[in-house]
């Protein structure tokens, strides 16, 4: 008999540390659904190579194609359609190249612009390739206080609306720059696409806690206070309606019965007249 109690008991044990894990779990999931996601979106990878040769640009101004020859800054932009990537070209090999939105991508043009420059006849060789700077940018769901939020943080944090609308968050260990603006928009500058996306998980607890609604969600709270008194209805605005086209029709045959009694006035006068 003992050992079946000691049984049951653990039997009851497990279904209770079975029903606690799955109500732990169920709360874990609520608070999941109930944090908002924040996208963040990769704008511009900039990225630098050298080809090891000396480039002639007046040679890849006249062969090259799409192609844009600035004389003022020795330097050739030549652009490529897929992956959408712009090459600055320098005559010493150095290349830079802007405008794609992910690191595959921008890879994929610099080695597409050096196939160019290869098949225009130069010696090129594809080396010292680097992710420069990449551009991330997200919209939070809700406002920031950024006075408040940069007077807390000020050795990190700086605001200067006279310069800039946004207050300006730097995070050194990752070496990435954030500008932080009173409706909720960030835009990020970081080495890589994964420092803007560790830069964007340290920063939101931060402004959480400076957060206030946006002008549009505060312009829709005061219209909705400012309304009193109950809505009319339909029938009511058909009845007033009703009323005062009687009282129109009304006002015109009183009108109309006025100019009669004039003109049986002419006609009696007409008469004496005679």
């Amino acid at each position: 008999m003992s050992t079946q109690n000691g049984t049951i008991d653990g039997i009851k044990q497990e279904v209770c540390q079975q029903n606690g894990d799955n109500d732990h779990k169920d709360n874990n999931d609520n608070n999941e659904e109930s944090e908002p996601e924040v996208d963040i979106t990769i704008s511009n990878v900039v990225t630098n190579f050298s080809v090891k040769c000396h480039l002639n640009l007046r040679q890849i101004a006249s062969k090259g194609s799409n192609v844009v020859y600035k004389r003022e800054q020795s330097m050739i932009l030549m652009k490529l359609r897929a992956p959408s990537v712009t090459a600055s070209i320098w005559s010493s090999g150095k290349i830079t190249c802007t405008g794609a939105t992910t690191e595959d991508s921008a890879k994929c043009g610099a080695r597409r612009i050096a196939r160019c420059l290869q098949k225009l006849g130069f010696k090129v060789k594809f080396n010292s390739y680097r992710v420069v700077n990449v551009l991330g940018t997200c919209i939070l769901p809700f406002g920031i206080k950024i006075h408040d939020f940069s007077a807390e943080h000020r050795p990190i944090a700086s605001y200067e609306p006279e310069l800039h609308p946004g207050a300006t968050y730097r995070m050194k260990d990752i070496k990435a720059v954030l500008k932080i603006f009173q409706t909720g928009a960030i835009t990020i500058t970081a080495p890589s696409i994964g420092a803007v996306q560790t830069a964007v998980e340290r920063i939101y607890p931060l402004v959480y806690e400076y957060r206030k609604p946006k002008p549009n969600q505060a312009i829709n709270s005061n219209e909705s206070k400012g309304r009193k008194g109950p809505k009319k209805s339909t029938q009511n605005f058909i009845a007033n309606d009703s009323d005062e086209s009687e009282a129109k029709l009304t006002d015109n045959e009183s009108d109309l019965e006025d100019m009669d009694s004039n003109n049986s006035d002419e006609d009696d006068y007409s008469d004496k007249s005679d």
